[in-house]
């Protein structure tokens, strides 16, 4: 693989292979965002990928790839970097104290279906950075993600910016424990889970994040024809969501059997297509289907449940 040190020679390309010989090919400052959701050492079965490494050698490893996106990023870049609890503090703390990025958000993600559990608190969350090379010259499209606020839906207050507000990253309780509190309007980084069930579900990779969610990263943080890399693409949905939204794209994926199955799911998009899912999670969820699952599609949700984001 090598480059002729035009743009084009990258571009909307999915890479089979380790991030990090790979990130090691491109050129520095080529791209403009980048977003990774890596195995998060939990043990998780992926089909070639061991996800149960010793502290250190994850972290060892962590920071590796890490080192790389940031070395690829462009001067005004943005890295965003979802991870569980495990090891949330480590990454951050490499990410910002080792290798130089400024944190601007830790965001929250809350989640329906997760895994239910009977000695501690249900976990419903995971962690999102948004991290940039130069706090002073970042890409922030607030306009592309505003949402109305509590002033104009709740209060009807004439001195409401009509335009709305950009959404918090706050804590929320669940519909279910405040129904009081949780409106439709509440401007937070809520969205479902992709169950089994969910016509947007990859029935073949079990741990895959809401094409919505990715929109609000990709409207925000790139501009159109921007390049857009996914080190660790799983099941394209960084790739899809950036190819309707009109961005450039690069994926690096290390399952042979993955790289496949987002390739025809990429085949299948076209620029301005939709994003799968609601816009607004809080009103509607997509249909379910009406047969129960079976014993080993039940086992198959229990599983990722426990043990993805």
């Amino acid at each position: 693989m090598s480059f002729s040190g035009q743009p084009e020679d990258f571009y909307d390309q999915l890479w089979q292979g380790d991030c990090v010989e790979l990130l090691g090919r491109l050129p520095s400052g080529c791209v403009n965002l980048a977003f990774a959701d890596p195995p998060f050492n939990i043990g998780y079965h992926y089909d070639i990928y061991q996800d149960r490494r010793q502290d250190e050698e994850y972290l060892q490893w962590s920071r590796r790839w890490m080192q790389e996106v940031v070395r690829v990023l462009a001067p005004d870049g943005t890295f965003w970097l979802a991870i569980g609890d495990e090891y949330a503090a480590e990454l951050k703390w490499i990410a910002t104290r080792e290798l130089g990025l400024v944190c601007r958000n830790w965001v929250v993600w809350y989640y329906t279906f997760g895994v239910h559990c009977r000695t501690k608190f249900s976990r419903s969350h995971a962690h999102l950075f948004y991290l940039v090379k130069d706090p002073k010259r970042f890409t922030f499209n607030d306009q592309a993600i505003r949402i109305p606020s509590a002033r104009q839906l709740v209060y009807n207050d004439a001195r409401a910016n009509p335009q709305g507000r950009v959404p918090d990253d706050t804590w929320i309780y669940r519909p279910q424990d405040a129904p009081w509190a949780f409106r439709p309007e509440e401007d937070t980084w809520y969205f479902p889970r992709v169950c089994g069930t969910f016509k947007e579900r990859a029935t073949w990779h079990s741990c895959q994040m809401p094409e919505q969610l990715l929109g609000r990263i990709i409207r925000a943080c790139s501009n159109p024809g921007d390049l857009v890399l996914d080190p660790f693409a799983g099941s394209g949905t960084t790739l899809a969501v950036a190819k309707k939204l009109g961005r450039r794209w690069l994926g690096i994926e290390l399952s042979p059997r993955y790289v496949q199955h987002i390739q025809r799911r990429l085949a299948d998009i076209r620029p301005g297509d939709p994003l799968q899912g609601s816009e607004n999670p809080l009103a509607s969820a997509p249909p379910t289907g009406a047969r129960p699952a079976s014993s080993a599609a039940q086992r198959l949700l229990f599983e990722s449940s426990a043990e993805s984001s």
